[in-house]
């Protein structure tokens, strides 16, 4: 598609999930969404860089590589080859890149990262006592814990107390700073009603944290550049990703030579965008897609404060641009609102729901049945009837409903297809309304169905064949424009559709089967 737009870079990243446990749901949500976006783009001539990996230092990992009997680096590896073979699952580009934060390439920028906000004068050293939750990898406050004292998400397990002497991030330099940047960057944070939430919590004052451990304690991290005994604390290492899969800062080794970064899902060897701006001038991709392609962020409602206020303090200490705009997801709970546990015996496996139904199953629920922002519940029972009657019989009964006719009486394919409706289903995409633009193709899907109810060719085709021939040429034409509109939303079967209306042929078998 040529426009404006046309190679013009944007980039795009998820949150990189820790490699100590198989993906959930959550992750799902979180990948396909970042995926939708990402081919939305690309449609629309943006050029993409879409990144996604595996954070794989801190106390978390190490606890689980030694309850398992592996060296840290031993699990991490293993856990990274078992990331990379189930983000396939969730149908996500095969363009996207890798990072991995033992990368040594990262570790080599999340060192230069701290240096330059430690020369800048917002890290300094001190003895400190706090409650540590090694689920969330963060410090707790007494405010923020349930009744039984521990972290409300992640209930059962026990804080650390954690007393050491440690580094600190000045965070409480930078109250004003985010103040003012929040408030000329008004959009920054979607949706609104997040926004206001950290608006609040920063007005409310921050506290300078710890972004260190001793490395007696827990090896498992990047070395603190002047002090071999301690290590960086997990999150101010792995933020750095965002801009260390970039290439950052000029002049490091190329982001295409390390173990996972650079690394693109399905390809033998990873290729380098090219590097090049109008005129030929040189540009670097940290340039390119993070100075200039508007760096877009996608992170679940528990990742809100790291990514929009933390990271943010972060970039503004080491003089590096900030993100464009932070987008977060609700949560996916279980019947009533309950968080998923493996303790309640309430979670979906999303790989399950791949196995038995397809991946484009999955993503059409988690697209269209699940909230914009909100939290919502996955239940095999919602899941079931979602895609009985929004696949099985809306959009592949449609689809076999049109294309028996076509086979039937047309001599082939329409030679010009118009969509005049793709402009209005990417605008929601445009604002990040995934639900939104999904209800709008399943309305123009019910839109198309009655229109064969009310014209109903199938009749008119017996005894005016050319009235009929035109009136299924229509529903072709309709159909053709459906599956464009699908394109960044279930892409796999858009693209059978749009193969079986250039080949004039209805489906052999259904598109989606129905479950009973």
């Amino acid at each position: 598609m040529n426009n404006e737009n046309t190679g013009k870079p944007f980039y795009l990243t998820t949150t990189l999930p820790y490699v100590n446990a198989p993906l959930h749901m959550g992750h799902a949500l979180e990948f396909v969404r970042a995926d939708v976006i990402a081919r939305y783009k690309k449609l629309v001539g943006f050029d993409v860089y879409f990144n996604t990996g595996t954070d794989e230092h801190g106390t978390k990992i190490y606890e689980k590589a030694n309850a398992n009997g592996l060296t840290a680096q031993e699990f991490v590896d293993a856990g990274f080859a078992t990331f990379k073979n189930q983000i396939k699952m969730f149908g996500v580009s095969d363009d996207i890149h890798f990072i991995r934060t033992t990368d040594s390439n990262h570790e080599q920028a999340a060192q230069e990262f701290w240096k330059r906000v430690y020369d800048n004068g917002y890290i300094y050293k001190k003895t400190y006592e706090a409650k540590y939750c090694v689920g969330c990898e963060s410090e707790k406050t007494d405010s923020e814990l349930n009744e039984q004292g521990q972290c409300p998400d992640h209930p059962g397990i026990d804080l650390q107390i954690i007393k050491e002497e440690n580094y600190f991030f000045k965070y409480s330099a930078f109250q004003d700073k985010l103040l003012e940047f929040y408030k000329n960057n008004p959009t920054f944070v979607i949706p609104e009603f997040r926004f206001n939430e950290i608006i609040s919590f920063v007005e409310n004052g921050l506290q300078d944290f710890s972004i260190s451990r001793l490395k007696s304690k827990m090896p498992w991290g990047i070395p603190v550049p002047g002090d071999e005994e301690q290590v960086m604390y997990v999150w101010f290492d792995a933020l750095t990703n965002y801009i260390s899969t970039l290439g950052w800062p000029e002049g490091a080794p190329s982001p295409y030579q390390g173990e996972g970064r650079g690394e693109v899902l399905n390809l033998g060897t990873p290729t380098q965008p090219p590097p090049y701006k109008g005129g030929g001038e040189m540009q670097s991709l940290f340039e390119k897609y993070w100075v200039n392609g508007n760096p877009t962020q996608y992170c679940g409602k528990d990742n809100t404060r790291f990514q929009s206020a933390m990271w943010q303090a972060m970039l503004m200490a080491a003089d590096v641009p900030n993100s464009h705009q932070i987008v977060v997801n609700g949560f996916i709970t279980a019947d009533g609102g309950l968080k998923m546990s493996k303790t309640l015996g309430n979670v979906v496996d999303p790989s399950d729901i791949v196995a038995e139904y397809g991946t484009d199953a999955l993503r059409y629920f988690l697209l269209r049945e699940v909230s914009n922002f909100e939290d919502s519940p996955f239940t095999i029972e919602r899941f079931k009837d979602a895609y009985n009657s929004g696949l099985a019989n809306g959009l592949g009964n449609l689809t076999s409903r049109i294309l028996t006719l076509s086979e039937k009486y047309l001599d082939g394919c329409p030679e010009t297809f118009t969509n005049s409706m793709q402009k209005a289903c990417f605008d929601y995409l445009e604002k990040f309304e995934i639900k939104h633009a999904t209800d709008f193709i399943w309305n123009e899907i019910q839109n198309v169905d009655k229109i064969i109810q009310s014209t109903e060719p199938f009749k008119v085709v017996k005894v005016d064949l050319e009235k009929g021939k035109s009136l299924i040429k229509d529903l072709v034409v309709r159909l053709h424009g459906i599956a464009e509109m699908l394109l960044p939303i279930i892409p796999e079967t858009s693209e059978k559709i749009l193969n079986l209306i250039k080949e004039n042929k209805k489906p052999t078998e259904p598109l989606f089967l129905r479950k009973d």
